[in-house]
């Protein structure tokens, strides 16, 4: 079964891995094994809980830098999702503000510099430097607390590269005139994208400690991020 398949059979299941621990974790995670992951990690078609996380570099177009996973081994833990700024249904601004939520948490209890947040897109012909940073304002998205990162596949290939071949989230550009429903009060532009939202939990030491399918509870994130955290 390949993993579009894979993923798209399981999309009923969304939200399973934001459900509490079981047990004592593995031996390189602070969490316990999630319930009804459906398969064991090495089974899934994408980083799972315990095991590593993969590394990968992108550009961070509003910093001017690039930013690899392997910069924050050893010293802060990450939350990883993947975006684009005109999702039409809402999912992308409710991925974005868990990680705002947990960004919150994190300066509230003064343990910024021990985080960092990486919101990567696939829409690269659209999210320019400015359209990521207009949307980051938007969503409230706190730039002085110097641990967020929008990252940017530098072409759509690469993006395909990063954003499904290694971290399994499948996307699919679609004609805005395909969509179903009433999205009238949204500027989507010419095309959306179809796509299935994962969010990661990665621990110091680059292991996965969350894989969450679909938009998971946000008071589950922020706890399972704060234990990690170590706060």
């Amino acid at each position: 079964m390949d993993r579009r398949t894979y993923l798209r059979g399981t999309a009923v299941t969304a939200g399973a891995f934001a459900a509490g621990c079981l047990g004592r974790g593995a031996q390189d995670t602070t969490l316990g094994e999630p319930e009804d992951q459906g398969a064991d990690s090495e089974d899934l078609p994408y980083p799972a809980f315990g095991e590593e996380f993969p590394e990968t570099t992108l550009p961070d177009p509003l910093r001017e830098q690039e930013v690899s996973t392997a910069d924050f081994e050893g010293e802060r833990v990450v939350l990883m999702t993947f975006i684009y700024t005109r999702c039409p249904d809402g999912i992308c601004p409710a991925l974005t503000q868990v990680l705002r939520h947990a960004q919150a948490d994190a300066v509230e209890n003064d343990y910024t510099g021990e985080v960092a947040f990486l919101a990567t897109t696939f829409d690269v012909e659209r999210d320019t430097a400015d359209v990521l940073r207009e949307y980051g304002e938007a969503q409230g998205v706190d730039y002085e607390a110097e641990n967020w990162h929008f990252l940017r596949p530098e072409s759509e290939e690469r993006a395909r590269e990063v954003v499904t071949d290694t971290y399994g989230v499948e996307y699919e550009r679609i004609d805005s005139s395909e969509l179903q429903g009433n999205h009238s009060g949204h500027d989507m532009g010419e095309y959306a994208f179809d796509h299935y939202p994962i969010t990661y939990l990665v621990n110091r030491d680059a292991y996965v400690e969350r894989a969450y399918a679909g938009v998971p509870e946000t008071s589950r994130v922020v706890e399972d991020f704060s234990r990690v955290a170590g706060n």
